[in-house]
């Protein structure tokens, strides 16, 4: 996976996954963007790729807003010219509630970072990967998309929706060249995975990271690098007869008759 000459925009790049992704692209060759809320985070973010030799720039942006969205891309153009790589990965959990509890604000929320977020991304992406006759995408989905899982009603619904947008951007722009996957990443030893923990049982958020952990069939969270190779895969010529696919990166959970569906379910 050689991305010299390349450039690699990452949105929610200041930690997780989003920050695996930017060190690995980097890494390989890639003159890196991130894109993120939390400035600091994301200054830190792009200021250990460049201590590791790699060359960074990061954007403050919010997702949700078109104008910010139109602001991380033309950044991207005005530093390098094109986007070969883009990672839509910026995304949100929510809280852990039945349906009928869940609080229609928190829910407006994480479908406006998690599915108009990834549209805003390909909406303002895409026309420049036309342009260039080349580029490839990947979508930061869910196993969340793939399955229900009870309590956690908006992060499912904004999941199942990415993949439907991955879908239906790939058939639109293959032709052109451009590549658009998703990818699932399952329970991840990152933030996000350790507040879903806490809220679930607030007494004792160790132990449901226990349970959790022994329903998957590796026995153990995914690093946020594992996740983070199997974009760079998606991003790199040895992909380059895939799309419109999903790549599952779970541990074996969602493949296992066994894995409880839900955090909520303790």
């Amino acid at each position: 996976m050689d991305f010299t000459g390349k450039v690699a925009l990452i949105t929610g790049g200041a930690n997780g996954i989003g920050r695996a992704a930017a060190l690995g692209f980097a890494r390989r060759g890639a003159r890196v963007v991130l894109a993120d809320r939390d400035t600091a985070a994301g200054e830190a973010a792009a200021e250990a790729v460049r201590e590791r030799g790699g060359e960074a720039r990061f954007v403050r942006a919010d997702v949700t807003r078109s104008a910010d969205v139109q602001g991380y891309v033309q950044a991207t153009l005005d530093a390098y010219g094109a986007i070969d790589c883009f990672f839509n990965n910026a995304g949100i959990e929510g809280t852990v509630a039945p349906t009928v509890d869940y609080e229609e604000a928190v829910f407006d929320a994480v479908i406006a970072v998690n599915l108009k977020g990834v549209f805003l991304g390909l909406r303002h992406v895409l026309p420049v990967m036309l342009r260039q006759g080349r580029g490839a995408v990947v979508n930061t989905a869910s196993t969340a998309g793939l399955v229900g899982s009870p309590g956690l009603s908006a992060y499912v619904a904004s999941k199942h929706g990415v993949i439907g947008l991955t879908r239906t951007a790939a058939g639109e722009v293959g032709a052109a060249g451009v590549r658009v996957n998703a990818v699932c990443p399952g329970p991840t030893d990152t933030r996000m995975i350790h507040s879903l923990e806490q809220q679930s049982s607030p007494g004792d958020p160790a132990g449901a990271g226990e349970r959790y952990r022994a329903s998957i069939p590796l026995g153990r969270y995914a690093t946020a690098e594992e996740v983070a190779d199997v974009v760079l895969f998606l991003c790199s010529d040895g992909a380059s007869s895939v799309t419109a696919a999903h790549y599952v990166v779970d541990g074996g959970r969602t493949g296992s008759a066994a894995a409880p569906r839900s955090f909520a379910q303790g």
